[in-house]
């Protein structure tokens, strides 16, 4: 990874109004987010943006709040988890609404989001409540018709489908249906497309993803069950495992009791992330932190940060290592080798005397050498040496920059290898041209080098 990035730490987990929080907190253009929510064609949700408490920390938190014919007790803790459920009251937001927790879930029986708009559309949510109302659920086509009227930029909308399709394969997936036939309850919801519209933007209008890269090591999972619009599931519910196992996204399961991660959570991670690694150091420029509305043992958040890669000190490249015992060679044979191996492109090779079985005195041959030349190594090896076989193991080599320059010495022009870390620099006389020099003066050869490495110097 190289550049600017968005790193995207879950370690307590990842929803969707959590992540638009953390993406807001981060430096997201509110304004250009709220123009686009509010052109949703779809009714009977608001939304609020404030701030709250948690741990102690001050904390970005979305909400889509829904009118009582959609509400879907996506943060209803009793509901989702049963009567028994504790939580810390650290955990618990303080907002002046009915669900005091929102948590980094945005599971496909929760959402979390807090905005300020209202609407009149059915709502669907993660779970059908006893209620006296029920949700109607959306298919993909309708829901990517409400994205495609919408107003919003393209790259936005076509970040928001892709979020939405991951969804609809992992549902395809759980549920032994064509995708176009998939249902959803709870993601289909207006405060989940509310959600994965949000995310859309606010990653747009940061950069995502033509100047900014995403970084997402690990995606931490609570356990035990969770209540949805299809009964009682575990955690982590099948759509969850669904993205994770197809997208390669790492899974870090917790002893934490609770879904810590959400279809939407979920499947925002596996779109929009570019690598699991991060740099070995790197500066941070911003951090955003995105709370979550559920009340688990641990305070939930998303933290998010835009990080710039340190200039490395060295070259990272890869490189092929060849090996061969040769028990039955001559020196002299073995030299020969050696010079046709260079010759023909090896960036090193050597060979060592070692001692085989039955205490056989043998040589060890090794070569290091780029991939694409590995083929020709080894035909040089096999056409040149006794031996029937060759080892070969792919390595990862970091390098200093380096180059060749010229310098004028009291004997003439002479070329230097100017090597740069860091803090330093130092320059080492080439073999060849401290013989040509010594072969030209009639001088020693360490006497020349000397004179070379002064010049350099």
């Amino acid at each position: 990874m190289s550049g600017r990035s968005l790193y995207l730490e879950c370690e307590t987990g990842i929803s969707g109004d959590m992540t638009v929080a953390a993406l807001l907190d981060l430096g997201a253009d509110r304004q250009v987010l709220e123009k686009v929510l509010a052109g949703i064609p779809a009714d009977g949700f608001s939304i609020k943006v404030s701030r709250v408490k948690k741990a102690g920390l001050d904390l970005c938190d979305f909400d889509v709040i829904l009118d009582s014919e959609h509400e879907n007790h996506d943060h209803d803790m009793n509901y989702l988890y049963g009567s028994d459920h504790h939580h810390d009251s650290d955990n618990h937001y303080e907002h002046g609404h009915g669900h005091e927790h929102h948590q980094e879930h945005d599971h496909e029986h929760e959402h979390e989001h807090e905005h300020e708009y209202h609407h009149e559309h059915e709502h669907e949510h993660h779970h059908e409540h006893e209620h006296h109302h029920s949700h109607a659920s959306r298919g993909l086509p309708e829901i990517i018709d409400i994205l495609d009227r919408t107003p919003m930029t393209d790259g936005a909308r076509k970040l928001a489908k892709k979020i939405f399709d991951i969804i609809a394969d992992a549902e395809s997936k759980a549920h032994g249906v064509p995708r176009d036939e998939v249902h959803f309850h709870e993601v289909g919801a207006i405060d989940s497309i509310v959600d994965i519209t949000a995310v859309a933007v606010c990653l747009d209008n940061l950069g995502y993803p033509d100047s900014l890269g995403c970084v997402v090591r690990e995606l931490c999972e609570g356990t035990g069950s969770i209540r949805c619009q299809h009964g009682m599931l575990p955690v982590p519910v099948p759509a969850v495992a669904n993205i994770v196992t197809d997208s390669g996204l790492k899974l870090h399961i917790t002893d934490m009791k609770g879904e810590l991660v959400t279809p939407t959570g979920a499947a925002i991670a596996a779109a929009i992330r570019t690598t699991d690694r991060l740099p070995v150091s790197f500066r941070i420029e911003r951090v955003g932190l995105g709370a979550g509305k559920r009340a688990y043992e641990r305070p939930s958040f998303l933290r998010s940060m835009i990080i710039e890669e340190d200039e490395p000190a060295y070259i990272t490249d890869e490189v092929v290592a060849l090996e061969t015992n040769v028990d039955d060679s001559t020196g002299e044979a073995m030299g020969f080798t050696l010079d046709r191996l260079m010759k023909a492109g090896a960036r090193d090779a050597f060979f060592q005397p070692v001692y085989m079985k039955k205490n056989r005195p043998a040589y060890l041959l090794t070569v290091i050498c780029d991939e694409e030349k590995q083929g020709e190594m080894e035909d040089i090896i096999f056409r040149e040496t006794t031996t029937i076989g060759i080892r070969s193991r792919r390595m990862k080599r970091h390098i200093l920059p380096r180059e060749i320059i010229t310098v004028m010495t009291e004997l003439g022009e002479a070329k230097v290898k100017e090597v740069r870390g860091r803090d330093f620099c130092r320059r080492v006389p080439e073999y060849e041209s401290v013989v040509e020099l010594a072969g030209r003066s009639g001088r020693p050869f360490g006497e020349v080098y000397e004179i070379v490495r002064a010049a350099g110097n």
